[in-house]
């Protein structure tokens, strides 16, 4: 008798493991990407020298300063922190899809006490009560037939590394931001002390002006304009402090640690003279995070649909029962108290109010939606890494040009004040040409923010940083 059994079992298993290689899911192949060869608008040619994606933001930032704040930001700040735990989440759910291939098992105890009426079928012959002691084991396995369960768990392996490419990715932005903030701080310092020494300048020219009143050279009309000037500067200066304390603020912020000071160097020490080389398109696929995570999602969509799909197929599963069973305790755990039981099984969905159809079609939809979204995510990339570039070559070229016009403009400051005093020129000509460098002035430092903004914004916009 246990020969028989023994042999329907083998067969059992026998056909579980024929039958799982009659379908076999699809795999998943990267779509075709006819956009990407269009990504970049730019004549700049990718050449053999390091991709500047791949360098270490170590390589690009030298500021010593700047350098401690990236290493605390990765350390503290709360983004970072919450991507790791969303990626120790999509691990257990990953580690949870590998099991998937083996049975489920699981044990009860229990003692029942059940009284029945002495007038019942079975109360007179028990005495008006039974007892039972049982100790069970319940084995369950589903051959993966169809491929579901290990298209679940190539879903829930892209799930885990589109967590990985997220964290990556918030690595990348924090950086940008780091870098970014840094500059910006270091660029309102050098126009707070233009601005101080504008002042300085102003009350001086104030005097100057009144004396020329005095002597009867200008008129009061002259010295309450001049006065306007000053307190235009002073009004600035005001603003230039405001936008230092909420830049340094916002900075705290992304180092993870309450409002404070932020030490920092000059905007006049900043350089980054490395060559640019974007690489090719198809390089965006390979680092840039929030592109890879956009491709795992529609790794994973793919997968579910695999797994949605198979649910009209018929599931093939083995069940297993024993453990101890007896009405008396005392003969519990004797031998005369085992009993097992095996049932195999195969089960066809028939009608189930379209449940499986749905899910199927949902699957469908969501990866079109991922596939979608890939593509959209691979676009706005190329687009980004455009306009950065473009950017970077635009404001080099500006920074002579604003160079030479702050010069002329000092020149035309100095060449007015000196005919104003001689009675030579109007006093319109001086304020004029003295907003005017001003103007110019804070332009030029602008344009060395926008400079070093561009690279970090290129440099973001390849996919550096995380590596």
């Amino acid at each position: 008798m246990k020969n028989i059994f023994a042999y329907k079992l083998s067969v059992l298993l026998l056909l579980a493991f024929t039958l799982q290689s009659c379908f076999v899911a699809k795999n998943y192949d990267r779509p075709d990407l006819h956009e990407i060869d269009r990504l970049y608008r730019t004549d700049h040619v990718a050449t053999d020298s390091a991709l500047t994606a791949v360098l270490s933001w170590k390589e690009l930032f030298t500021d010593p300063l700047l350098s401690e704040y990236i290493e605390e930001g990765l350390q503290n700040n709360l983004d970072i922190r919450i991507a790791l735990q969303q990626i120790a989440a999509a691990e257990s759910y990953m580690k949870q899809g590998k099991m998937g291939y083996l049975p489920s098992l699981d044990a009860q105890a229990s003692m029942t006490h059940l009284e029945l009426a002495p007038n019942s079928q079975f109360g007179s012959f028990f005495s008006g009560s039974i007892e039972q002691f049982e100790l069970t084991g319940n084995l369950s396995w589903e051959a993966d037939i169809w491929g579901k369960i290990r298209s679940n768990q190539r879903a829930t392996q892209a799930s885990y590394l589109q967590s990985m490419a997220a964290h990556q990715a918030v690595k990348t932005r924090l950086i940008s931001q780091l870098a970014s903030n840094y500059y910006l701080l270091l660029a309102l310092d050098q126009q707070h002390k233009i601005t101080e020494e504008t002042i300085e300048n102003r009350k001086k020219s104030l005097q100057t002006i009144q004396a020329l009143k005095e002597a009867g050279n200008v008129t009061q009309v002259a010295v309450d304009q001049t006065a306007a000037q000053l307190y235009n500067a002073q009004a600035l200066l005001i603003d230039i402090e405001k936008n230092i304390f909420r830049t340094e603020n916002a900075f705290a912020i992304l180092l993870g640690k309450p409002a404070t000071h932020i030490d920092r160097s000059y905007l006049g020490n900043q350089t980054l003279t490395r060559d640019l080389n974007i690489g090719l398109p198809a390089h965006l696929l390979a680092n840039r995070p929030d592109v890879l995570a956009a491709e795992f999602r529609l790794m994973n969509t793919f997968e579910l649909t695999n797994v949605a799909k198979s649910s009209f197929y018929p599931s093939l599963t083995l069940t297993g029962t024993g453990g101890l069973q007896s009405l008396e305790f005392k003969e519990w755990f004797s031998s005369g108290s085992l009993f097992a039981t095996l049932v195999g099984g195969i089960t066809q969905p028939i009608f189930n109010k379209r449940r499986i159809r749905t899910q199927y079609e949902v699957a469908k939809a969501q990866q079109e939606e991922s596939l979608l979204n890939f593509k959209k995510t691979l676009l706005t990339a190329g687009q980004e890494v455009s306009n950065a570039l473009y950017e970077y070559e635009a404001e080099t070229k500006k920074y002579e040009f604003r160079q030479n016009e702050v010069e002329s403009l000092r020149k035309a400051e100095l060449n007015s004040e000196i005919l104003l005093n001689n009675g030579f020129g109007t006093y319109l000509d001086l304020l004029t040409a003295r907003q005017n460098a001003l103007n110019a002035e804070l332009n030029t430092i602008d344009n060395k923010l926008q400079q070093l903004q561009a690279v970090v914004e290129l440099y973001r916009a390849l996919g550096g940083g995380w590596k």
